[in-house]
């Protein structure tokens, strides 16, 4: 069973949705205890940097969530999801992410439309179990303002262009991000996603 973390600041339906398509069974998780049942979780987000954090500390999950991550089970971060993996983000002045990878989430650099949003393709710096079976520059959907910049670009496994090269596709060991929404971008999201559960199933 996959969980999704249900804290106030996420699509969850339309994650659910997605798993329950590929055939992943997956539950919407509204306190931290469940997490122990879970073989998979994906921490979703929309919003602000400091709003999600307020919200994830409000209800207690913070501890859980970074025990979880780093117990060796898959765990996937989509959107402000991804973004709250870094150390801290800039939004509203700064605010301390869940620091399980090193880096800053910065915004745009001026002359660039934001929020950044609608379909962008991914390039592959490295692959990974992740991007299995997803070709190069595959099309993915995106809606964010801000953007991660990792201190170490090993963590880097796709990348996008938008005036910049920014991650799109991040991981270390089991902890995975993804600036993308794969639950909004068939066929090769859910390729993602499919990529994800069985991961999931094997672990």
């Amino acid at each position: 069973m996959i969980g999704i973390v249900d804290y106030g600041r996420g699509n969850l339906r339309s994650v659910e949705k997605a798993l329950l398509k590929i055939g992943q069974p997956a539950k919407v998780i509204t306190a931290p205890e469940e997490l122990t049942a879970m073989r998979g979780v994906i921490l979703p987000g929309v919003g602000a940097f400091p709003d999600a954090m307020a919200a994830l500390h409000s209800v207690g999950w913070v501890e859980p969530l970074l025990s979880y991550a780093r117990s060796g089970r898959p765990f996937l971060g989509i959107c402000l999801g991804m973004q709250l993996l870094f150390t801290a983000g800039e939004e509203h002045g700064e605010c301390r992410g869940l620091g399980l990878l090193e880096g800053k989430v910065i915004h745009f650099p001026p002359g660039r439309k934001v929020p950044h949003m609608g379909w962008n393709n991914v390039a592959w710096k490295q692959r990974s179990w992740l991007s299995e079976g997803i070709p190069e520059a595959a099309f993915f959907y995106f809606v964010h303002s801000y953007y991660a910049v990792p201190e170490d670009e090993a963590v880097v496994y796709g990348q996008a262009d938008y005036g910049l090269m920014f991650p799109a596709l991040v991981g270390r060991d089991q902890v995975w991000g993804a600036q993308f929404h794969p639950e909004k971008s068939s066929p090769w999201g859910l390729k993602l996603l499919e990529n994800f559960s069985r991961r999931v199933k094997e672990s």
